[in-house]
């Protein structure tokens, strides 16, 4: 029986200790909270794991100017339209964003935006400039005041039919040609007396020595036991060229063979100077070459 009571008793009194040693630990880990880290056992916490060291921050990229400079002639001039849409730029519309006033409109755009005023342009910044162009409203054109006297508008004038038309371009022509011909006729006798000069030397002078062709066609005709009398110039053109007054003349010669008189005949062409600049002599047979010879010296016609 004794026993029983005593195990009776311990019964009664268990829960009572597990109580006041529950209420010890809380005590305890509220004095020493290390000691119940490890959940009330009373072992050592483990220790605290190391911080990672801080990531050195990565430099900022340059800003990319090159791309909108080397882009296409077409974007370039539009970006210059876009400038002008918003009144930062009066220059030409010509592709350059390097130039003075192309700069200086840009970085005026850039200041309005409180960036950098650097006077170039990065890829993002060029659509950006652009879409804002796109958005900007289309100014009205104010009309003019009304004229309290308008002047009277001239009559009409009736279109020229094609012959009046016809005699309008010969007038002129000929006003022309008035005024050319005195050079040209200096520039032909000059040419005429060599010429005289060359046959009485009998092959020997200036003539022959700038026309070499002129100088080969005498010797073969010398050569064929013929000689020359009359020498008659008549201008076939003249007018302005790149390297000065150019003139082509046709040359009539009169040779003599056996009593027997034939005709034959030259085209002389050069630009007028002392001595005569890039001159040439051809049959007169050979218009082509002659027509090559004016379009090569851009002679602009005065005679014709």
């Amino acid at each position: 029986m004794r026993l029983v009571a005593a195990a009776l008793a311990l019964a009664l009194l268990a829960p009572a200790i597990a109580l006041a040693q529950s209420a010890g630990e809380v005590e305890r880990c509220f004095q020493n909270p290390g000691a119940c880290a490890g959940g009330g056992s009373g072992a050592a916490a483990p220790p605290p794991a190391p911080v990672p060291a801080p990531v050195a921050a990565r430099p900022a990229a340059a800003p990319d100017y090159t791309t909108v400079l080397n882009s296409p002639d077409a974007e370039r001039r539009k970006i210059q339209e876009s400038l002008r849409t918003l009144d930062k730029y009066t220059g030409p519309i010509d592709g350059n964003l390097q130039s003075e006033a192309t700069v200086k409109a840009i970085g005026e755009w850039q200041r309005g935006r409180n960036t950098p005023a650097v006077g170039k342009l990065t890829p993002q910044e060029a659509a950006q400039l652009n879409a804002e162009a796109t958005r900007a409203p289309i100014k009205r054109i104010e009309s003019p005041p009304p004229q309290t006297a308008a002047a009277p508008s001239p009559p009409p004038v009736a279109p020229l039919s094609n012959a009046d038309a016809l005699k309008a371009l010969q007038a002129r022509l000929a006003e022309r040609r008035k005024a050319a011909e005195p050079k040209a006729n200096a520039a032909a006798q000059a040419l005429v007396r060599d010429l005289k000069a060359y046959v009485t030397a009998d092959g020997k002078g200036i003539a022959g020595e700038q026309f070499t062709s002129f100088a080969k066609w005498y010797a073969d005709n010398k050569a064929a036991g013929r000689t020359i009398g009359d020498i008659t110039p008549a201008i076939d053109d003249y007018g302005d060229a790149k390297a000065g007054a150019a003139i082509t003349t046709e040359v009539k010669f009169e040779t003599r063979q056996d009593g027997k008189t034939y005709g034959q005949c030259l085209v002389f062409a050069w630009v007028d100077g002392t001595p005569r600049k890039n001159p040439q002599a051809f049959t007169c047979d050979e218009v082509a070459a002659v027509e090559k010879w004016k379009t090569d010296q851009s002679l602009k016609s005065a005679w014709r």
